[in-house]
């Protein structure tokens, strides 16, 4: 029962994570060593150093307590699944912004993108065509781990949330000394991580023509 929950949430929090996070990086490495890219690496040097059980009471502080807009906890109705991944994405979208600048960075300076801007395209084609494929390379390694890292790490954020996810059942089944549920569960969340690795490899292929044909 609580799979579906877990699945929502933690794949929410990824699609989330790689969206700005993936933006972010691009933003920072077209304007390196300028205020966007500083600003930028600010917010993911501080979105990297506060774990998730700080981010989440913050949150539901800001959201729920003093401002009202959301609900504070439960799995109810779609609001209720804005705040959990919030609080699950940002740590991630840190990372993968300092991924995808880091790695945009070097694809801008290979010298088919020269021979691009040399032949007069325009600036936005030759990161959308040329650049963005190469530069998702990094992120796709962390991709796979960090999507089993947050399915299996949303322990505490349902637990702060009362998402009746398979983290909730988990802690409840250690608690109780059901080591039956615990090992199923742990079980479970390797299959998750070794999936995973296993469709990042696939995809390889997908982004880098070279892995393909080798």
């Amino acid at each position: 029962d609580g799979l579906p929950v877990s699945l929502t949430l933690g794949g929410l929090a990824m699609a989330l994570a790689l969206l700005l996070g993936c933006l972010a990086g691009a933003i920072a490495a077209l304007h390196q060593n300028r205020i966007g890219d500083y600003s930028v690496m600010t917010l993911a040097m501080t979105g990297i150093s506060l774990p998730t059980f700080v981010i989440a009471p913050l949150l539901i502080l800001l959201f729920a307590v003093s401002l009202g807009w959301l609900p504070a906890g439960g799995w109810d109705t779609p609001g209720s699944a804005v705040l959990p991944v919030l609080a699950l994405a940002l740590p991630q979208v840190a990372v993968v912004a300092r991924l995808m600048r880091g790695s945009m960075i070097e694809v801008l300076r290979q010298n088919y993108i020269r021979t691009a801007r040399a032949k007069g395209l325009p600036e936005w084609r030759v990161v959308w065509r040329h650049a963005l494929k190469p530069a998702l390379m990094p992120v796709l390694s962390y991709l796979g781990p960090a999507t089993a890292a947050l399915i299996t790490g949303s322990v505490v954020i349902e637990q702060i949330f009362s998402v009746p996810g398979l983290g909730r059942h988990f802690v409840q089944g250690a608690l109780n000394r059901d080591y039956t549920v615990v090992m199923g569960v742990v079980v479970f969340y390797g299959t998750l991580i070794i999936t995973f690795n296993f469709m990042v490899d696939l995809l390889y292929g997908l982004l880098d023509p070279r892995v393909r044909h080798d």
